[in-house]
């Protein structure tokens, strides 16, 4: 398992080099890789807040991120989005520890709340195995099969 440290902060608390990061990360995977033609800066990230995982084992790179935002910054829950491991770091584990802490954050932030996402279809198990549970039918976005998948506080 990849050696990390998360921090999570406010988008205005971020630094310009990690906010470039972050970005450049969620580009890297979202629009080059998936080949997503979409607008990522949705105008919900200076909303959010903002969980991000450090390569702690040589230079300190991002190598995971996701955004937390509240019950009705989109849905009527508190929702996770932008959940993003880097290529170099997938199969490690890395995804399911960046999961845990985005969960411990919205926890942090908005107890007992449940939680919504739109998660690929292709990981709608991965998601399951952390308590959520599919409550839609696919839909295409961007281009890639989504499923809503609901979390109880």
């Amino acid at each position: 398992m990849a050696a990390v440290e998360f921090t999570s902060k406010a988008f205005g608390a971020l630094t310009l080099d990690e906010l470039y990061a972050m970005l450049k990360l969620r580009a890297e995977v979202f629009v080059v890789e998936q080949q997503c033609t979409y607008l990522d800066p949705d105008g919900r990230d200076p909303g959010a807040q903002h969980l991000l995982g450090w390569s702690n084992d040589g230079p300190r790179v991002l190598i995971c991120a996701a955004r937390v935002l509240a019950p009705g910054a989109i849905y009527a829950e508190a929702s996770l989005g932008r959940v993003v491991t880097a290529p170099a770091h997938r199969g490690t584990g890395l995804a399911r520890q960046l999961m845990v802490r985005a969960l411990e954050e919205c926890a942090r932030l908005y107890p007992s709340q449940p939680i919504r996402i739109e998660a690929q279809q292709y990981v709608e198990r991965f998601y399951g195995s952390l308590g959520f549970v599919t409550v839609s039918e696919a839909f295409e976005q961007d281009g890639i099969l989504h499923v809503m998948m609901l979390r109880s506080g």
